[in-house]
């Protein structure tokens, strides 16, 4: 299925020179919402596979469909301050400031594989922090899924040695 017609292109946002890649268009049509969690499933249904974790907020809406369907815990990767318990923290630059993602003390079993989930992947500074948070917090990166990337920012680079998969490219 060609989910390009699903994917809004919003210029401009949230900043000037930014063509903003919209996933809301996707999840209005259930049948195209499910193809997608659908695809990520099959994906890696053959693999070793113990914790699906979402990054916020937008890998939740994937995320959390998808260790339904494949009957695995939820795990939270949120920005800091936002989770109420005992955290594990891990902090990177972006292009226009700091930012930091935590995951709770407890979510994530020692050796447990992890895969990530988040709705794009660009240039990976986002990603990439996830990949070192389940690492801090005793876990292995299984993989990352991504429905929309966008290869001209080189993100999967950041994560290499991941398995990256994503359902959607744009540029390069």
């Amino acid at each position: 299925m060609d989910l390009k017609p699903w994917i809004r292109e919003v210029p401009d946002f949230p900043k000037p020179g930014i063509l903003f890649k919209d996933i809301t268009p996707l999840m209005k049509e259930p049948d195209v919402f499910k193809y997608v969690v659908d695809r990520m499933a099959k994906h890696y249904a053959e693999q070793d596979i113990d914790v699906v974790a979402g990054v916020e907020a937008r890998g939740f809406l994937f995320a959390s469909p998808l260790a339904v369907q494949m009957a695995k815990p939820l795990v939270p990767l949120r920005k800091a301050g936002k989770l109420p318990y005992h955290t594990h923290r891990m902090s990177y630059a972006l292009e226009y400031g700091d930012d930091a993602v935590e995951v709770h003390v407890d979510a994530i079993a020692p050796g447990s594989r992890v895969l990530i989930v988040d709705d794009l992947l660009a240039t990976g500074g986002t990603v990439a922090a996830c990949v070192e948070l389940i690492r801090r917090a005793g876990g292995r990166v299984a993989g990352l899924a991504a429905v929309v990337e966008l290869e001209d920012l080189r993100g999967r680079h950041r994560v290499s040695g991941c398995d990256v998969f994503s359902l959607m490219r744009y540029g390069l």
